[in-house]
């Protein structure tokens, strides 16, 4: 008797919240639509830029010096690693939306009005920004974990300490930190609700609005789950894909003038699957 109240409670209550969800979606959909791709639009492009950002300061946080280079090299040096350091530290170590506040109102108070962002500018430098300090580090990491014999082997032919970043160390970082990437825009997409506190109509700011005129909060709430979800879902997807294709094939054939090779066992397919003797 009791389980079957509780579940025809549970029926009812499901059923009201599929009503609710229909109502919302047919009332919103424009707007929760919107703010899902603004959403998006922010995450990647503040990614983007500071996954760049990143990389320029991981390798500054890289550069050496030798005891023979001048005092004022080494000073220079030792000063942008400080600079660095504490612009790595401030935005690791403060919550973003204490950040976002700190741009958006903070600025123009600090500097009377002189320097001051318009609410979508604000939103794209805090998340660039923060992305950028925590990238500092996955660059950094990544550099240091190639082998040093890469680096000696480049130097052994030649090449200058820019050479051989360019050509020899980062493409091997970026294949490393690909997962880290990825990581970072999921946190982006789902941490860019913060950004209403400055005003910036993303998907949590249409779930916030909607909620307000209606007072639907938990069926809005599921929609917004759900889209947060599907996002995070295809993007994690889709950079999946990625680090498949720069992998490449598993195998690749062997690049040889010698007709015996396809009889030595010394040739591969890039299907991984050798030929069937007929």
């Amino acid at each position: 008797m009791y389980s079957s109240l509780m579940l025809s409670r549970a029926g009812l209550v499901a059923s009201n919240l599929g009503d609710d969800i229909a109502k919302l979606w047919r009332e919103a959909s424009p707007q929760y639509l919107k703010g899902a791709r603004d959403t998006l639009i922010l995450a990647v492009v503040a990614t983007a830029v500071g996954c760049i950002i990143g990389l320029l300061c991981g390798i500054l946080q890289t550069l050496k010096y030798s005891k023979s280079d001048f005092v004022l090299k080494k000073i220079f040096i030792n000063v942008i690693k400080v600079v660095v350091r504490v612009y790595v530290e401030v935005f690791r170590g403060t919550p973003m939306i204490l950040q976002a506040v700190f741009i958006y109102f903070g600025l123009p108070y600090l500097t009377s009005n002189a320097l001051r962002f318009d609410v979508i500018t604000a939103a794209y430098v805090v998340v660039s920004i923060n992305t950028g300090a925590y990238m500092a580090e996955t660059v950094r990491g990544g550099i240091l974990s190639i082998d040093r014999g890469q680096t000696e082997g480049a130097m052994a032919i030649g090449m200058n300490h820019f050479q051989t970043m360019v050509k020899v160390i980062l493409p091997q970082t970026l294949r490393n930190i690909i997962p880290q990437i990825g990581n970072n825009l999921i946190i982006n997409i789902k941490d860019t609700s913060v950004m209403f506190i400055i005003g910036y109509a993303e998907l949590f700011a249409a779930h916030k609005a909607y909620v307000g005129a209606t007072y639907l909060y938990f069926p809005s709430a599921v929609v917004t789950m759900a889209i947060y979800l599907i996002m995070t879902v295809v993007c994690s997807l889709l950079l999946r894909l990625w680090e498949h294709f720069i992998d490449g094939p598993e195998n690749f054939n062997l690049a040889t003038t010698d007709t015996l090779a396809l009889t030595s066992g010394m040739n591969n397919f890039p299907s991984g699957k050798r030929r069937r003797a007929r």
